[in-house]
């Protein structure tokens, strides 16, 4: 029996979930102390970039996993006095909702995946133009900003929803940098990825 070749779509998604095992399973395989450490060193970077430095409003997100640990950035962000936003999935609506958080450890509650989002009765929704800088998260990334998420495509759509979007900046680890990305025409560049080593712009 002869089998059809995939379709175009089909096989780009093949290979983004490819790239995602391989680039998940290198990031889970980083040492603990390893991972402190170059988050420490991320951090520091990104609290020093212009757009973080001014900003009076940020959208990050709280990590989960192996992910580049957010939390004392987030903490660096609001003891400069700037207002936090996190997202929130709505999986009916396919979409991601911003709100206002005062207190991540407090405001917040395990969501889908398990990763900690505002509780939408304490926390009131954010629109996205107060926002000046938004944290990023994602699986890989290009030298050139482009960025391949965990596959839901929540950020490429709150990027394509905003007619002039905020600096979008990620932070990575140096493996989670690679070469090329396989990408679709809805898959959306940011504007800068910061690792332990380099940070890359658009």
């Amino acid at each position: 029996m002869v089998r059809e070749a995939p379709q175009p779509d089909s096989a780009l998604r093949q290979r983004k979930q490819a790239l995602r095992r391989q680039i998940l399973a290198r990031r889970s395989g980083l040492d603990p102390t390893e991972r402190s450490r170059a988050s420490r060193t991320i951090t520091s970077t990104l609290l020093g970039l212009s757009e973080f430095r001014v900003a009076r409003c940020v959208l990050a997100y709280l990590s989960f996993g192996s992910e580049f640990e957010t939390r004392d950035f987030v903490s660096a962000l609001q003891s400069r006095g700037c207002a936090l936003v996190l997202p929130r999935i709505d999986l009916a609506g396919r979409r991601l909702t911003l709100h206002r958080v005062d207190d991540p450890e407090a405001d917040t509650l395990p969501g889908l995946w398990g990763i900690q989002e505002p509780d939408p009765r304490h926390c009131p929704l954010a629109e996205g133009t107060e926002i000046d800088a938004v944290l990023v998260p994602g699986v890989a990334f290009s030298p050139n900003a482009e960025r391949l998420g965990y596959g839901g495509g929540f950020y490429d759509k709150l990027i394509r929803e905003w007619y002039t979007h905020p600096p979008l900046i990620a932070p990575a680890f140096d493996l989670q940098v690679v070469e090329a990305l396989p990408l679709g025409p809805g898959d959306q560049r940011i504007d800068g990825v910061v690792t332990e080593s380099r940070i890359y712009r658009r």
